[in-house]
């Protein structure tokens, strides 16, 4: 009896807890595998990069010209002799400044004219505003090849053939269909109650562009100036067809002079490369903080 009381009273064993459902992963968080994955592609991506320029780099150390054949050899032999030899021995500095003066007036009359027609075309409703930023996007589908002759007759009808004019405003021509399309979605994102403001203040619609909406517009500004510094800094085929004296060349068309029907002297040709990359890699650290602002500006605006 005693027994029979004691298991109608005992204790029931405690039930299992119930096991913990998985965690949930977030939205947009992916899994381990996939972020080794995307590193894995990122890091060969910024192999494949920066081996070209590793690679000239190397190369413009090799004091013979045909050390390239023979790359594993400029380890015993490294040098900055052909640096000197470029600065100090070539027309470097010249083609240099005219490289300066090319870019810079490229620079500024390409990204004054296309922020204007940018903010034109943002601001004002004119008859066949539409049509003018389908017409820019057009002329870009044309290739290098095609505009060369009939912009050397031009040139050449207007007297404007080796000079710094007649390239500068090939150059702008290039550069202002894409910097006006990039200029009028970032002016787009700003607010037409500043220009509202500016004209009840007094300001004429060109004092409204010029002292509240380009204080406002300097990461596109940025990323327009860049990208017309970077266009007629490095550009060869229309520099080497409109411009025929040597006194006039720039840095682009004096890395051919290297290059002849008997020798090809790739060790300086190598270490202008550097040189002209420089500037090129400065202006880039200068703009850099505004370059990824400026290039989504307006993609959330149409």
């Amino acid at each position: 009896m005693t027994a029979t009381i004691e298991e109608t009273v005992k204790t029931p064993a405690p039930a299992p807890r119930p096991a913990r459902p998985a965690k949930a992963r977030r939205r947009g968080e992916s899994t381990p595998l996939v972020r080794a994955l995307s590193h894995g592609a990122l890091v060969i991506a910024s192999l494949v990069a920066l081996f070209p320029v590793l690679y000239i780099g190397f190369i413009s150390l090799g004091p013979d010209k045909m050390d390239y054949l023979h790359p594993g050899q400029i380890f015993d032999k490294m040098t900055f002799s052909n640096y000197s030899k470029v600065l100090f021995e070539t027309d470097f500095a010249s083609w240099f400044l005219n490289s300066v003066i090319v870019a810079g007036g490229t620079t500024v009359f390409g990204v004054m004219v296309a922020a204007t027609t940018g903010y034109a075309v943002s601001r004002m409703r004119f008859p066949g505003h539409r049509q003018l930023m389908w017409t820019l996007l057009v002329t870009q589908m044309f290739p290098i090849a095609v505009l060369i002759v009939p912009m050397y007759t031009i040139l050449a009808s207007l007297k404007l053939l080796d000079g710094y004019t007649g390239l500068i405003i090939v150059y702008s021509a290039t550069t202002v269909p894409y910097c006006a399309w990039l200029l009028k979605g970032y002016f787009d994102t700003i607010p037409v109650e500043i220009d509202e403001a500016g004209r009840v203040d007094g300001l004429s619609p060109f004092g409204t562009f010029w002292r509240l909406i380009i204080p406002l517009a300097r990461p596109g500004l940025a990323v327009a100036a860049f990208y017309s510094f970077l266009t007629a800094w490095a550009e060869v085929a229309f520099a080497s067809t409109f411009l025929l004296s040597s006194g006039k060349y720039t840095l682009a068309v004096g890395l051919q002079t290297f290059v002849s029907q008997y020798e090809s002297q790739w060790n300086l040709m190598a270490a202008t490369s550097v040189l002209i990359a420089l500037p090129a890699a400065l202006v880039f650290y200068l703009v850099q903080r505004h370059l990824v602002t400026g290039l989504t500006a307006g993609a959330a605006k149409s």
